[in-house]
């Protein structure tokens, strides 16, 4: 038997031993009645007595009648406070009864409450005061006190039928049960305490794991929110290493050419001019590529107009500032919000859509330009177009080349012809639900 099944047993014993001693008490009374009467002596007896005793029968049916009705009372689960209190008074209503039937000889019924009360009552406030009324009651049933209010039979009178040797053994068996009873109480109520306080105990040292888990796992976020600060600073750090490296690689390689031609013109201005024009050109050549190089690795830093203002408001200033510094037409309608996106796939789209303009005007030399950016379910379509010269045989370069790495980061698909000018469409899915279509 485990622990938590101990109180429920002993309380099971209790009763059970409550309902042996309401049948010795009636087995004994009933029979010391029918003897007064079988032995003509029942005139004598109702000199002695009071009150008129109940007829045998009526003790029996009504005593152990009213003790199963306490068993049921005590069976009930009641799910509230109230209900329990209702069910209290009720046992206490039938307890009183059977001490009544049975002239207060017995009173060992109401520990029977007190158990089930303590069981029931885990807030040790509200159980002691219930305890303490139960227990108040049970002082008041004492036949002592009740029999100087109104007439009572008491046990030594109703049992004088036997002889003397008789009814003090018959009274001895009465108290040994009577002792019995409240013995298991008591080791019902010690059985009770020490299970409370083991699971007490239990629950402190599951809440003490549970905060030294809370502990250890704060210390571990800790420690990554620690590691991921020192990635991102390692990250930092290299990428402005690479952007340094590429910055000297590409500036510095050029600007050291520049100097090293404009020293050699300075020497061959005077004495060869053609030479001079043909060492200036190579120079113009090589400033030109230090150029496409250092735009080259300016586009791995965030466009500042995503720094101050949303998505399609740094499209829309790029598509202007375009239009007014190449004197392109460019023809622009962007249907969706471009709300949600984070600011990696900010820079990819805004990216994606300077990188077809730039090639469009550069490399196609077009003068008008269409871009679309619409919403297709949960795809965001960029289609871009222009009347330039095209290419039937497209060699994909850095920028296309460039635009794919950057969809595949986003799980996007691009799509490119050059027969008549160049078309360029991209699809990224949208990972942020059904936002409105329309601004």
């Amino acid at each position: 038997m485990n622990r938590k099944g101990f109180p429920d047993f002993v309380l099971s014993t209790m009763k059970n031993l409550n309902m042996v001693m309401i049948l010795y008490l009636t087995m004994v009374t009933v029979h010391s009645l029918y003897g007064y009467v079988d032995g003509n002596s029942a005139v004598d007896f109702l000199i002695q007595v009071k009150r008129m005793p109940m007829e045998p029968w009526k003790l029996s049916v009504l005593s152990i009648g009213l003790y199963v009705c306490l068993l049921l009372l005590l069976s009930i689960h009641c799910q509230s406070k109230r209900s329990f209190l209702v069910k209290t008074v009720l046992e206490l209503g039938v307890v009183f009864a059977i001490s009544y039937v049975l002239n207060f000889s017995y009173t060992g019924m109401v520990l029977l409450i007190i158990a089930d009360t303590m069981r029931y009552f885990s807030d040790l406030k509200r159980r002691v005061l219930l305890v303490a009324s139960i227990c108040v009651f049970y002082i008041l049933l004492d036949y002592d006190l009740l029999s100087a209010v109104c007439p009572i039979i008491s046990t030594e009178t109703c049992w004088g039928y036997y002889g003397r040797e008789t009814q003090s053994l018959l009274l001895g068996i009465r108290n040994i049960l009577n002792s019995l009873n409240t013995i298991v109480f008591i080791s019902y109520a010690i059985v009770l305490i020490l299970t409370e306080v083991r699971e007490k105990e239990r629950i402190l040292g599951l809440n003490e794991k549970l905060n030294t888990a809370n502990r250890e796992l704060r210390s571990a976020n800790e420690k990554l929110e620690e590691y991921a600060r020192e990635s991102e600073k390692a990250a930092e750090t290299r990428e402005r290493n690479r952007l340094a490296r590429e910055i000297h690689d590409t500036l510095g390689h050029s600007l050291t050419g520049i100097i090293t031609g404009i020293d050699a013109c300075v020497m061959l201005v005077d004495v060869a001019p053609e030479a001079t024009k043909e060492q200036l050109k190579a120079i113009a050549g090589v400033a030109r590529q230090g150029i496409k190089d250092v735009r080259r690795s300016v586009k791995a830093l965030r466009p500042d107009a995503l720094e101050s203002m949303n998505l399609k408001a740094a499209l829309v200033q790029m598509i202007e500032e375009a239009k007014r510094s190449t004197g392109v037409e460019i023809t622009w309608q962007i249907e969706p919000t471009l709300k949600g996106f984070n600011k990696d796939e900010e820079d990819i789209i805004y990216r994606i859509v300077q990188e077809s303009i730039t090639n469009a005007i550069r490399h196609g030399k077009a003068d008008k330009v269409w871009v679309w950016i619409n919403r297709d379910f949960n795809m965001l379509k960029i289609h871009i177009e222009d009347n330039g010269v095209g290419c039937v045989n497209v060699q994909k370069g850095f920028g296309l080349h460039h635009m794919e790495e950057r969809l595949n980061m986003l799980k996007g698909s691009l799509s490119y012809h050059g027969d008549h000018g160049f078309v360029i469409d991209a699809s990224i899915p949208i990972r942020w639900g059904m936002e409105e279509e329309n601004d």
